[in-house]
């Protein structure tokens, strides 16, 4: 059978797989929420455990990872939503379902790092796009364009904790119009002159992917969402990539968890990373953690 859906999405590796699987353990007849299902590597994993696609949902706000994962799943009895995660989590919960393995896996696709024109990479020149929907009016380049030079300060400092975010704001206000990933990358390094192993654009990157994808407020609105979601003994897992992800997570599932009048038992004493086995075939996973947590009580 013949399929439109262009070869190099098919690469992309779901990371943490075994890890996922020996932590959440889905089960015979489990229910399944995937709030970031990209290109259907961890959902198809789960469901080859649960033998079941009935009431399962999968979610992504990238209509491209959508339409590959309705091709890949077509005939099987589940919802496959186009959505951020946090909209998709307001609606699954007026609807009173319950699920027994939720998994959010927060990171970029292979697909948005592989293609240009999504902006999202230092390596691929392309327009400086980097929205995660691209129905959205907000993209890196009306921020790098048209923010202030104060605005786009506090973006690199709280989102890149980027050190010379000063200089690098001026350098990008004096440089404009900057359409090109190149571009920004190149007018970026002028601020770390000499060489290093990480390109000098890294954080800027980093941060203005997370700006234009309103990445860490979804993040804290959905948690406790997701726990409202968890059916009694469900399993809840998210998979971060970056520091910040990592402590809003952390700190929630510490907060949560543990206590007599807490609702969660944590999975996982410390995140779970890549064995060096993974790392060999998909080194984009040596920055992934997995931090996971199930659910004991049901708080009144």
């Amino acid at each position: 059978m013949q399929t439109n859906i262009p070869k190099q999405k098919e690469r992309h590796i779901p990371v943490l797989l075994t890890e996922v699987l020996s932590t959440l353990k889905p089960k015979n007849g489990d229910t399944y929420l995937d709030l970031t299902a990209g290109y259907g590597g961890h959902a198809s994993a789960v469901f080859a455990k649960t033998d079941t696609y009935t009431s399962s949902v999968l979610v992504d706000r990238d209509i491209n990872a959508v339409k590959h994962c309705q091709e890949k799943f077509v005939g099987k009895n589940l919802q496959i939503i186009h959505s951020d995660f946090y909209s998709a989590i307001k609606e699954l919960i007026k609807t009173g379902l319950k699920f027994n393995i939720i998994l959010a896996d927060l990171g970029v696709s292979s697909p948005h790092l592989d293609e240009s024109n999504r902006g999202f990479s230092i390596a691929q020149n392309g327009p400086l796009d980097m929205r995660m929907d691209q129905n959205q009016a907000l993209s890196a380049d009306v921020i790098v364009n048209s923010y202030s030079v104060e605005e786009l300060v506090r973006i690199l400092k709280v989102y890149g904790e980027e050190p010379k975010a000063v200089k690098i704001a001026h350098l990008i206000v004096e440089h404009r119009p900057i359409h090109t990933t190149h571009d920004l990358a190149r007018i970026v390094a002028q601020a770390w002159p000499g060489h290093s192993r990480v390109h000098p654009a890294t954080r800027t990157f980093q941060a203005l992917r997370i700006a234009v994808n309103d990445e860490l407020q979804l993040l804290e609105k959905s948690l406790p969402l997701m726990v409202q979601l968890l059916a009694p003994e469900g399993h809840l897992g998210v998979i971060s990539f970056h520091s910040l992800e990592d402590r809003i997570v952390k700190q929630y599932f510490k907060e949560n968890s543990g206590g007599y009048d807490t609702e969660l038992v944590g999975l996982t004493k410390k995140p779970v990373v890549a064995d060096i086995t993974e790392l060999v075939i998909n080194p984009r996973a040596r920055s992934a953690k997995l931090r996971a947590v199930a659910k004991i009580k049901t708080k009144d």
